[in-house]
């Protein structure tokens, strides 16, 4: 199994992200518009499932980047604003970011943890894609039981 490169996977999270927030605020307008509830908890729960998804992504992209911690929380602040993820992936790719190959993998001397740590994640994908999945599914099954966000405070 391949990975995908840092350019065409943060491409499809943030088009996925999009895509996501699409049925989410259609599901919004149904339910706040009074014809029906019943599709909040699956456009939600799916929309809320591809954000840890992109978020992961962009932190391996950050990582592999060199990114400064300012586009890296723009990046990830992106996913907040809807529709923004593909704007902010369009204004990236403009400058040249992210790199179509994973520079972790061909560059020698990298020596950070956190180079160490994603260049481990992208030599064993299979593991990795399991291993990100479980602790997406993990936080998402915390923050399901958290419930709504509206709820968070109010307790």
């Amino acid at each position: 199994m391949r990975v995908p490169g840092p350019r065409s996977l943060y491409r499809a999270t943030a088009v996925a992200e999009m895509a996501t927030w699409t049925l989410l605020l259609l599901a919004m307008a149904l339910k706040y518009g009074g014809v029906t509830a019943a599709l909040m908890p699956a456009a939600g729960g799916v929309h809320g499932f591809v954000f840890l998804c992109y978020a992961a992504v962009v932190v391996a992209v950050w990582i592999d980047g060199r990114w400064g911690v300012g586009r890296g929380l723009l990046a990830l602040g992106s996913a907040v604003v809807p529709y923004m993820t593909v704007p902010m992936e369009r204004a990236l790719l403009r400058r040249g970011e992210p790199a179509p190959r994973w520079r972790v993998l061909e560059e020698a001397g990298r020596t950070s943890a956190t180079d160490r740590l994603l260049r481990t994640v992208l030599r064993r994908p299979r593991v990795s894609a399991l291993a990100v999945l479980v602790a997406v599914v993990v936080v998402f099954s915390l923050l399901l039981r958290a419930g709504p966000p509206t709820e968070w405070f109010s307790r």
